[in-house]
């Protein structure tokens, strides 16, 4: 009898690559699914669910991140103060205005698990609001949605 090995990829000899995707124009939802699948390494075929096997993703032009309907004035997004009545709402377009790169970063966020790993899978999502980056030295692959 002649068995095949398995390769189970371990913490050590993970490969982390690193891609750049431009949000101009883009949907939040499908932009945000590739980038969650990216972080987590599913589009691998070393995905190992108990590891972080996923690379590092870059989203620039966050600003200009594009939604269908009534999503601008109609989606809220909550947050509590911690203190009693300390629910605090605010809608796509004010959190847009005020801070273009959390409306990405909250999509990818809920997206993954919410356990020890998808955190630290969430720490490799660097987002920008312009085109500018400073990840140069990783010499970053472009990739398209």
């Amino acid at each position: 009898m002649h068995f095949t090995k398995t390769t189970l990829v371990t913490k050590e000899n993970a490969q982390h690559d690193w891609y750049i995707i431009d949000a101009d124009g883009k949907r939040l939802g499908r932009l945000a699914v590739k980038v969650a699948t990216v972080l987590m390494g599913k589009n691998k075929p070393t995905y190992t669910p108990h590891i972080d096997t996923g690379d590092f993703v870059i989203v620039v032009n966050a600003e200009k991140i594009a939604v269908t309907g009534n999503k601008l004035d109609q989606k809220e997004y909550a947050r509590y103060t911690g203190y009693t009545g300390g629910r605090k709402t605010e809608t796509m377009r004010n959190l847009l205005e005020r801070k273009p790169t959390e409306v990405i970063r909250l999509a990818v966020k809920r997206m993954l698990p919410k356990t020890k790993l998808g955190r630290q899978m969430f720490k490799k999502l660097k987002v920008y609001a312009g085109p500018e980056h400073e990840h140069a030295a990783q010499m970053p692959k472009a990739m398209d949605i």
